[in-house]
């Protein structure tokens, strides 16, 4: 079956000859369609001035019925529209930085092309290409005519004056057929090799650089000449005297001394036996009856002559021996600067200290390496940082910052190691008031620095006071601290004289990540926390010790001290405790005084707050990461070793409820989310 098909219809029209006009048109009635061609043209000879129309139907055309015709056929629509297009595509915008949607859409489909190099002779193409070759042939000839000689001769007469036609291709090129020989035949051989590796080593030298070596050079060369000296006529005598007094001696043999050591330690533990005791064994029971209370037990205050009229600038447990401990001298009274002193304390012996190092300036801040327990940074006054192997015979630094090595020009108040062991060599970080975050590196034989991040000072917001302070220089930085866990290893916090804190990463030194504003006066000490990759602490000289979410700008908790706090630390058996201390006692009095918190416990206050010391002040403290003690110093020269009630170490807690699967870490960040849960519901109450 066909689709019903459209009727043609057909015209006819035919010219006459002009015809006068009429004077007014005549009324014709209606005749019925023609049925035929014949019909039609019958009719013309009553009305020759109308059309005639002729309907043409095929012959295959359907017969419809009248509600087949009547009924409406749906339209069929052709959009220009490709189904196939894609409508989301994004591109990236480097202009907004962002990726943004591409609302242009191309709906064009080529379903086939082909380049033609065939033109139309009419087409303006054509006409073009013609155009453009006539014109290279007019420049070739008018080029011709220019470089043409003209020849001026007279033609020959006859056929004698016809000049002969040369035979010979060149005549300058003549040889002579029998004397010419065979060509050797020339070939090439040739060899190709791999290149040898090669680097490219580049480097710019100022004048004064080659001169500081020249005149290194010159220094060392003198050095060496006189040790050459000294060792050609007395070094020989001297080592071989020493040795045969140390092979016949058994007084300075190295077992001697280790003997000596090992009683030392033994009639020390002996003589107090007590104290040994109450350290391991003596428990506090009236914390049974205290519910949320607790108290510190003096055990041993160590002291050494050396260390008399110094305070104590900083302590370091040893990660590897639990026992140890390194204490750094010096002073922070800009008018009373002198040398300082390094001192190893042992707890298997408290009457003397197992290392002594002596050094130029003031020691400001210390600290071991994770890794390599005998290993010791030291960051001094004057802004010099040592390292010290405690092992080594001699008392001097194996490593030392000059000058040449870029040196800090103010005092390094806090270093600490790099964990992060893919750089190759062993490197620590230092930060000074000088305004610099400075790493080290520890080379075969010499110290090299590498700047990290410059503290820029920051204004007030809504005041004048950037263009100003930016002129200033820069900001003094006094404690930072290195994020613990491998997610985040590169976030480092700083915390500046100014009363900032400021969130920075190691990937990039041009911007803070973040800058927190709550304290008033200097940041003493700002510290993360061990469990909680989100919490971090600080304290500072405007008396308040304040709770801090990395996430956001302002502090969770304060606590309001009312004295000046010294420094702060957490605890490493819970979460949610820590210790801070405070120079000056109530009332004013001279007097340190120690307050522990436990925010799982209590949230508002402390559960401990205990005087240590009389008439002096506290500086620092810290936990043992194995045994239930802390140890703080003073500023006379005074390490005091404290045990804590069992209150006050309460670390997890499990129940019957308790599920079996948590590890003592979930456990911890459960009680530190509690905490914040329960801070943010205050909050919003």
């Amino acid at each position: 079956l066909k689709p019903p098909q459209p009727v043609f219809t057909q015209v006819f029209a035919r010219k006459f000859p002009a015809m006068p006009p009429k004077a007014a048109p005549k009324a014709q009635r209606a005749t019925p369609p023609p049925e035929g061609p014949n019909d039609a043209e019958e009719q013309l000879g009553d009305d020759y001035d109308m059309p005639v129309i002729v309907k043409v139907r095929p012959d295959d055309q359907l017969q419809l019925s009248p509600e087949e015709l009547e009924k409406e056929v749906p339209p069929r629509v052709l959009y220009p529209l490709n189904p196939r297009a894609a409508h989301n595509t994004t591109q990236y915008s480097f202009k907004e930085k962002c990726f943004k949607v591409d609302e242009q859409v191309d709906q064009v489909v080529m379903h086939f092309a082909l380049d033609g190099l065939i033109l139309l002779k009419e087409s303006p193409e054509a006409y073009e290409q013609i155009e453009v070759l006539e014109k290279k042939e007019a420049e070739q000839n008018e080029k011709e005519e220019a470089e043409a000689i003209d020849e001026d001769f007279d033609p020959p007469e006859n056929e004698k004056e016809v000049p002969v036609k040369n035979p010979l291709r060149n005549q300058f090129n003549f040889s002579e057929r029998a004397a010419q020989s065979k060509n050797a035949m020339l070939r090439e051989r040739g060899w190709t090799t791999e290149p040898p590796p090669t680097t490219r080593n580049s480097g710019t030298v100022t004048q004064w650089e080659i001169f500081d070596q020249y005149m290194a050079d010159i220094e060392a060369a003198k050095e060496k000449e006189k040790e050459d000296k000294k060792l050609g006529k007395s070094a020989y005598d001297d080592v071989s005297e020493k040795k045969k007094k140390s092979d016949s001696d058994p007084t300075y043999s190295e077992n001697m001394k280790l003997s000596i050591k090992i009683m030392e330690r033994m009639v020390n533990q002996n003589a107090e036996n007590e104290v040994y005791h109450d350290f391991k064994y003596w428990e506090d029971r009236s914390d049974e009856f205290r519910d949320g209370e607790g108290t510190l037990l003096p055990l041993w205050r160590f002291s050494s002559e050396k260390a008399k009229k110094k305070q104590v600038t900083c302590i370091k447990w040893n990660p590897h021996y639990s026992d140890l401990c390194a204490v750094g001298f010096g002073s922070y009274d800009f008018m009373r600067q002198g040398t300082g002193v390094i001192c190893c304390y042992s707890l298997k012996n408290t009457r003397f200290p197992e290392y002594v190092f002596n050094t130029d300036a003031g020691v400001c801040s210390l600290d071991w390496h994770p890794a390599h327990p005998a290993v010791l940074a030291v960051g001094l006054y004057d802004g010099t940082v040592l390292v010290y192997d405690v092992r080594a015979r001699t008392k001097k630094p194996i490593y030392q910052s000059t000058v040449r090595t870029n040196k800090h020009t103010d005092p390094v108040w806090e270093v600490r190691w790099n964990n992060d062991e893919s750089t190759g060599a062993l490197n620590f970080y230092s930060i000074s008031s000088d305004g610099r975050v400075s790493t080290w590196f520890l080379l075969k034989n010499k110290l090299e620095s590498e700047e990290v991040m410059e503290l820029k000072l920051l204004g007030s917001p809504g005041t004048g006071e950037e263009d100003e302070t930016s002129l200033a220089g820069l900001a003094g930085g006094l404690c930072f601290d290195f994020h613990s866990h491998s997610d985040h290893s590169h976030l480092f916090l700083v915390g500046t004289e100014e009363g900032r804190i400021h969130k920075c990463s190691k990937a990039f030194s041009g911007q803070y990540l973040e800058t927190y504003e709550g304290h008033t006066m200097a940041v003493y000490s700002v510290r993360w926390n061990p469990f909680h990759e989100k919490i971090f602490i600080s304290a500072s000289a405007d008396w308040t010790v304040k709770l801090w979410n990395h996430e956001s700008r302002f502090a969770i908790l304060s606590f309001d001290l009312a004295q000046a706090i010294g420094d702060v630390a957490w605890a490493p058996y819970s979460s949610t405790t820590f210790a801070a201390i405070t120079s000056d006692g109530a009332g004013g009095s001279t007097s340190g005084v120690v307050h522990i918190y436990d925010l799982s416990v209590n949230r508002n206050e402390h559960i401990c707050s205990q005087k240590v010391v009389k008439r002096a002040k506290l500086t620092h403290v810290a936990f043992s990461s194995s045994e239930p003690i802390i140890i703080v110093g003073d500023d006379r020269g005074g390490v005091n070793t404290l045990k804590l009630s069992p209150n006050l170490r309460i670390g997890v807690v499990r129940t019957e409820d308790t599920d079996p699967a948590l590890t003592d870490m979930d456990l911890q960040l459960q009680k530190m989310e509690h905490l914040l849960e329960m801070v943010t519901e205050t909050k919003t109450t």
